[in-house]
Formats: structure tokens, sequence, C-alpha cells
């Protein structure tokens, strides 16, 4: 989903939470439940651009009419290289009513667990906010 690519990287969350439906669903790499809701995923959306350093995508799959879309990228976490991949699926109206990362390696997604659990009392303070 070339919209969703280019708000990631130009780091325009504004865009970023436009693109999102009221009750998409984001399924974290590293935490077992997933989060249901627009203000929830938002703010981990941009907790997420906080932690990744040198963030770029490097692969784009799906039909540009097509509703399910992969977006393979590379990153820096905490000095850890990682490779991680975000799956999107958007409903009928356009809008990503589905969001889920997967990345690796193992020391990489750890990385991503502690910075994002250092990042987790402004992520729900920003979501009820």
């Amino acid at each position: 989903m070339k919209t969703f690519r280019a708000a990631v990287e130009a780091r325009d969350t504004a865009a970023l939470e436009a693109l999102l439906a009221d009750d998409v669903m984001f399924t974290s790499p590293v935490a077992f439940k997933p989060y249901p809701g627009k203000p929830i995923t938002a703010a981990i959306l941009r907790g997420a651009l906080r932690v990744f350093e040198d963030f770029r995508y490097v692969r784009e799959i799906g039909e540009a009419d097509g509703r399910d879309h992969a977006l393979v990228f590379e990153a820096t976490v905490n000095g850890k290289a990682v490779t991680g991949c975000d799956f999107l699926h958007v409903d009928e109206n356009g809008l990503i009513d589905d969001i889920m990362v997967m990345v690796r390696p193992l020391t990489g997604a750890q990385a991503l667990a502690e910075a994002m659990a250092a990042q987790f009392d402004q992520i729900r303070r920003e979501a009820l906010g």
C-alpha cells in the first residue's frame, strides 16, 4: 500500500492515523494479544517510529488494487538489526482494518520488545488521549 508506505517513510503520524479504520486490529510481533481500535493502533505506530532507527522498506508485495499487502522492512533497534514485514488488509472503504507485524531475528525481536515496553506508558497515555 503506497499511501501507508509513504506516510511511514515520511514519519507523518497524522497521515498514518488517517489511513486506519476505527475498528483496526493491530497484532504485534512481541505481544500475545492483538490491540483493537484506532487510538491504540495509532499510538503504537507512533511509538514504533520512535524506536526504529534507519527504517526503510525494501520490498512491497501485493496487487495495487488488492486488499492484502505486505511491506518488507529493515531497521535497527538499540543497535540490533531487524528485518520485518507489515501485513496490511484494507476494508471496503480503503482503510486499513488489520495490521500484523512480524520481525526477525530473535535478538532483533527482543530489542524491539524492550524498546516498545519502555514506550508503553506513553503509548497508553496517547491512546487515552
